[in-house]
């Protein structure tokens, strides 16, 4: 269990603002959002936030709204698969049954910077992957997976928070059967001795924290393994059947909550610094019974400009808002585990009921320890193509973790004024 940031050791172990570790996340939406209700003007304390990015109002001062950019490559080729699979990759993708686009830019950084964590990535999703071909003749698999590994590989997501958290703090075997806060008890008030009443409180948050995530985990991992015996007896993989027969939290409330706690204690604890969570797929089959939306995401989203469709828009950005303020309520030096993360939310299409993806949705939050100026609407849509490019944005990003390419996808230069 490792521990997040105390001001006791940070002296003897000369931690300065400077050495904070920089973290990189991506949360995903799928089909589009509501372009009625998406959008921006101005910056600092004058920026004037859309409805559907209204829960972001709290944090405007640590974000950047970008329009405008687009991936060139995954234009023209046909509808959702070839509009999703090289969206963090900016690689060509290739029909039929061997998959082929490029390593994203999420897994460009964890390797990157992975060695100096436990894990290199966290790839969460709340929505099992689809198999198949598109009518496009493009596979699902590019419709189900933003993070790949190698051009042939996407990362495989986990769904599970169960096992999530397990591959966060080494469960496994008959350590499952005892709480990790119980197995690190007298550690911990050992420590406890040893550092200042600040830290005190700041430890006893993040135990409690992490106790309370703990307990919403050990009913998911029942309803799991309930899951995997009764798909035992059917002779077929739990994964196959429907939520929450499969096992997953039927309220996606509940579950996404949980995916996001996770990844902020990932990143708080130095876990590991770059993660993804798609909250629904691209050809989504999500219902949102708590919305009074009655169509599955997919089918709302041809749509997209209703009132529902906006809710489903909002409640995504929703979760990434509460995902960003968690990460700026724990303290790091002067600032905040935000402040030294860069958070995007972006979805592959800007109007479902067309299939338009000649801009994206996206936000950025964070300032990646002081590199990267918030506060700000970035407007690149009368940029020109070649200056509005989503790959010149993710070469400025890596620069800032420490990773400079001369090219990547189809950029060769760096995103102006980001």
């Amino acid at each position: 269990m490792a521990l997040p940031y105390l001001e006791s050791f940070a002296a003897k172990a000369g931690v300065t603002d400077a050495t904070f570790p920089k973290r990189f996340g991506v949360v995903f939406l799928g089909c589009g959002v509501n372009e009625d209700h998406w959008g921006s003007e101005g910056s600092g304390a004058g920026m004037k936030l859309s409805k559907s990015l209204s829960p972001l109002e709290p944090l405007k001062d640590k974000i950047n709204v970008i329009h405008g950019l687009f991936n060139k490559g995954a234009t023209g080729l046909g509808i959702h698969p070839p509009q999703t699979g090289s969206l963090l990759t900016g690689a060509p993708l290739q029909k039929g049954s061997v998959i082929h686009s490029g390593i994203s830019v999420d897994q460009m950084i964890a390797n990157h910077v992975g060695q100096d964590t436990l894990q290199s990535s966290m790839v969460l999703a709340c929505e099992q992957p689809i198999t198949g071909f598109h009518e496009s003749n493009f596979s699902l698999a590019y419709s189900s997976h933003i993070s790949w590994q190698s051009p042939d590989s996407p990362v495989p997501n986990e769904c599970y928070p169960s096992l999530a958290f397990d591959m966060l703090f080494e469960n496994r075997g008959s350590l499952l059967n005892v709480s990790i806060l119980d197995r690190v008890k007298g550690r911990a008030s050992r420590l406890s001795r040893k550092i200042s009443s600040a830290d005190n409180a700041k430890l006893d948050e993040y135990m409690t924290s992490v106790r309370e995530v703990e307990k919403r985990v050990d009913g998911m991992r029942k309803a799991k393994e309930q899951a995997d015996d009764s798909a035992k007896a059917n002779s077929r993989p739990a994964w196959t059947m429907e939520r929450p027969a499969n096992g997953l939290p039927e309220d996606l409330r509940e579950h996404a909550k949980l995916m996001c706690d996770l990844i902020a204690i990932a990143f708080q604890t130095d876990k590991t610094r770059v993660a993804s969570l798609i909250i629904s797929r691209d050809l989504s089959a999500m219902y949102y019974p708590f919305l009074d939306v009655k169509e599955a995401h997919h089918g709302a989203s041809h749509n997209n400009n209703s009132d529902g469709y906006e809710q489903i828009t909002r409640f995504h950005v929703e979760q990434y808002a509460y995902l960003a303020s968690k990460l700026d309520s724990m303290p790091e030096g002067d600032g905040t585990v935000l402040d030294n993360s860069c958070l995007m939310f972006l979805s592959n299409l800007w109007i479902g009921r067309t299939h338009n993806n000649s801009r994206l949705p996206m936000v950025l939050a964070g300032g990646l320890g002081g590199t990267l100026k918030t506060g700000r609407t970035l407007d690149y849509l009368k940029a020109g193509d070649e200056n509005r490019r989503v790959c010149s944005l993710y070469l400025s990003l890596m620069d800032r973790m420490g990773l400079r390419l001369d090219h990547f996808g189809d950029a060769e230069q760096r995103l102006e004024n980001i």
